[in-house]
């Protein structure tokens, strides 16, 4: 217990010392912008695919169901917002987790193991600054952005599946026009915040933990399993927290 909180502690700590370098980001700018490929543009195929076939299985869940019912013309709204308040923020956090983070911890943790962060500081070199900084920055510029493609991808899928199944057969302007009635600008937003806040997390404790990393090639594999680990269980309980305080806001 008391290692989770000095863990805990030394997270916050390297947050807030990172948030402080905020102004020097630019100086990274070559390897801000190599993570931002790296997490935009290389993550962006897959992130479509997965969006897409969640927004199908959620209408084949949910559409016979609503047919029972005679409630087919809430299925756009329903999934629509569904998608855009909780599945693309989450899901796609969770993914970018695995991928992403993983590899932020492996590559701190194999120069942390290496020695290669001590001969960053003998010449003089920030590590938070010129390690921690650019990735956490990418991430939280790059994985909202991702979520934003992964609602849309999400929302086709919905529709595709809801005019070609026989039981559901509702067809795509009936879809939209229902999603268009219900989800609002305000839900986007807030799935935005939730996932910008997922991003800090993902970015600050995979950093940490290649940070920390020891005992070699095996260390190194444990801190990327670590934090992956932690990535996803403080994501659904920021997802609860978040979620709970919006609709507070809401009210």
């Amino acid at each position: 217990m008391i290692n989770i909180f000095r863990g805990l502690g030394e997270a916050v700590a390297l947050l807030w010392q990172t948030g402080h370098l905020l102004p020097h980001v630019f100086r990274q700018k070559k390897k801000l912008y190599e993570q931002l490929y790296e997490i935009g543009n290389a993550s962006l195929l897959m992130v479509c695919i997965l969006s897409f076939f969640i927004g199908g299985v959620l209408v084949l869940q949910m559409g016979p169901v609503l047919a029972d019912r005679s409630l087919l013309n809430y299925l756009g709204g329903i999934v629509g917002y569904s998608i855009v308040r909780e599945f693309a923020p989450v899901m796609m956090s969770i993914l970018i987790a695995g991928r992403i983070g993983s590899a932020m911890a492996g590559e701190i943790g194999s120069m942390q193991v290496f020695d290669e962060i001590a001969a960053l500081r003998t010449l003089n070199i920030n590590p938070i600054e010129y390690l921690v900084l650019p990735r956490l920055v990418a991430i939280t510029l790059g994985l909202p952005m991702l979520v934003l493609f992964a609602v849309l991808a999400g929302w086709l899928g919905g529709a595709m599946v809801s005019s070609l199944n026989q039981r559901i057969h509702v067809g795509p302007q009936a879809f939209f026009e229902d999603l268009r009635e219900v989800v609002k600008l305000g839900d986007l937003l807030r799935g935005l915040f939730k996932t910008f806040v997922f991003a800090v997390c993902i970015g600050t404790i995979c950093c940490h933990q290649g940070l920390v990393t020891t005992g070699g090639p095996r260390g190194i594999g444990r801190a990327a399993t670590r934090a992956v680990v932690l990535s996803i269980v403080m994501i659904v309980l920021a997802d609860y927290v978040l979620s709970r305080f919006l609709m507070l806001v809401e009210k």
